[in-house]
């Protein structure tokens, strides 16, 4: 016995030495992501993808993400599991009371989930207010099909669809506040529950769950505990309907990796698994960690379990899964020269646009934006944002302004928490530059000319961002003072262009491009 733990010590202590060596140094680049020489470092994807889910169909993965009040969830792509491209989106709005007027903060897409069945893709979510979605698709790029209303109820959240071997089709989800988990029987088409559900599990904090069926048991995937302090559990039976053996597979332990929950369990076409799960990393958001696995007595093993506990932890290193061929080294675009007549899949809008008021065709090469009324930029339409992605990163926009109306404000957001802004307005005659804490005017300036550059410089890791403006695009001077971002609405830090009015709907704005350096791996090879 002394021999053994002697013996497991020291694979413990190999294994956590391996990752230790391709620790990276704060300062350096590629400190996430595909290293280039076989491994990867956690996180994978470090943006705000909170709650993914994955699946795999032949040799690709797929993956969605929960968007909450940004429209309208992103479908990704990957031929590893590391690397990831934008695919497509699956809707573009709510028809529904209130997202026209911004007054669904929180509320949204929470916690998708992705299959395939019967030659199609299917996605299913729920709205904290709406109830309960899906669409479907034969190709994952798209068109994805309108949103079917499947259940108008308050208060859903996590819903996940299973085709069981005879065709009978189930519904898994469970309820606001978490818990607990409820299966329901589902017509095959995915269009209409078929009876009240029964509740099968009752947890602490339990939620997101994901069925499986391997090796005739019933795999329910769970996280408990909520999301920043957290676990994995899976619960297994014959029955779909349980009763249900429990047993946790994965903690933080002795980890700095918080709350490591809410993901997929998904094998490659060489019989490997892994698991896909996010970490609440403030104030980037919930980004997107990759963890090996494998079965023991039919139960998933995932991580490696440090303390010897039976209890798997993350890790920070880990070969990579094999494909057996070499891989493009990539993360989602964020780049946009607004060349085409379409929006690129970075882009997602705040609550409902206003598709009259912004256009890609009206001058060429350009996004332009014609404001609309809205008494502050929380409640302005047409708000264009994307995530930010990975500890450092410049984002940069030029921006012409010569059709500016009185009472008019345009330019570059952060948004989180609380929102800053960097822009242009037009207050009693008098073009300013000026910076916006939450709704406040903290600092501005008169300004004179056509166009002008607006920069934010953001660092996660020390919680720290600057907006700076240039006339001529080569020297920039800080606006305003340093500042802080928080988390919030459940999302993570995003960046935003954004046109409004407070007086009319008069005025417009034109952006000639949008630039964003990250420290992420693809830096040499952006889209």
């Amino acid at each position: 016995m002394k021999n053994t733990i002697l013996f497991l010590l020291g694979i413990g202590g190999a294994i956590v030495s391996f990752a230790q060596s391709y620790l990276p140094s704060p300062t350096s680049l590629n400190t996430w992501g595909d290293q280039g020489n076989g491994t990867y470092i956690n996180p994978i994807l470090n943006a705000d993808y909170s709650d993914p889910d994955v699946i795999r169909v032949g040799n690709k993965y797929y993956m969605v993400a929960s968007d909450f009040h940004f429209l309208g969830m992103q479908i990704l792509e990957s031929e590893d599991m590391v690397n990831w491209k934008l695919l497509s989106q699956v809707y573009s709005r709510f028809d529904f009371p209130g997202w026209d007027t911004n007054e669904h903060y929180a509320g949204g897409s929470w916690a998708p989930s992705i299959r395939h069945h019967d030659g199609k893709f299917w996605i299913f979510f729920c709205t904290p207010d709406e109830g309960l979605f899906m669409s479907n698709a034969t190709n994952p790029a798209g068109p994805w099909s309108p949103l079917v209303n499947v259940c108008h109820v308050e208060k859903w959240e996590d819903p996940c669809p299973f085709w069981d071997d005879d065709g009978q089709a189930y519904l898994g989800r469970s309820i606001h506040g978490a818990g607990p988990i409820i299966i329901h029987k589902m017509s095959p088409d995915g269009t209409k529950l078929l009876d009240e559900g029964r509740t099968v599990y009752t947890g602490p904090v339990a939620e997101g769950t994901k069925i499986h069926k391997i090796n005739g048991y019933y795999y329910l995937s769970i996280p408990e505990g909520g999301v920043s302090e957290g676990w994995q559990t899976i619960l297994r039976s014959k029955n779909i309907y349980g009763p249900y053996e429990k047993k946790v597979v994965l903690e933080q332990g002795s980890t700095n990796i918080n709350g490591p929950h809410q993901g997929a369990m998904v094998d490659t076409p060489y019989g490997e698994w892994f698991f896909f799960h996010f970490q609440q990393y403030n104030p980037l958001g919930r980004v997107v960690h990759l963890q090996p696995m494998h079965w023991k007595n039919d139960w998933p093993v995932i991580g490696v379990d440090m303390d010897m506990n039976g209890i798997g932890e993350p890790v920070t290193v880990w070969t990579k899964p094999r494909t057996g061929k070499q891989s493009i080294i990539t993360v989602p675009q964020t780049d946009d020269d607004f060349s085409s007549d379409k929006l690129s899949l970075q882009w997602q809008f705040n609550h409902n646009p206003e598709n009259k008021a912004w256009s890609l065709t009206e001058q060429k090469g350009m996004l332009t934006f014609h404001a609309l009324r809205a008494s502050s930029f929380k409640q302005a339409r047409n708000t264009l944002t994307q995530k930010t992605m990975g500890y450092k990163g410049t984002a940069t926009t030029k921006m012409i302004y010569t059709e500016l109306a009185e009472g008019q404000y345009c330019g570059l957001a952060c948004i989180g928490k609380e929102n800053y802004l960097i822009g242009i307005a037009k207050q009693n005659g008098k073009t300013f530059l000026y910076f916006e804490k939450d709704g406040i005017i903290k600092q501005k300036e008169t300004i004179s000319g056509e166009d002008i550059y607006l920069r934010l410089e953001a660092d996660a890791k020390e919680n720290n961002y600057q907006f700076l403006a240039s006339q001529d695009g080569k020297s920039y001077k800080e606006i305003g003072t340093s500042f802080n971002m928080k988390f919030g609405n459940w999302k993570g830090i995003r960046i935003g262009l954004y046109c409004y009015n407070t007086q009319s709907a008069d005025g417009k704005v034109a952006f000639d491009w949008f630039q964003y350096e990250h420290d992420g791996p693809s830096i040499q090879n952006k889209h």
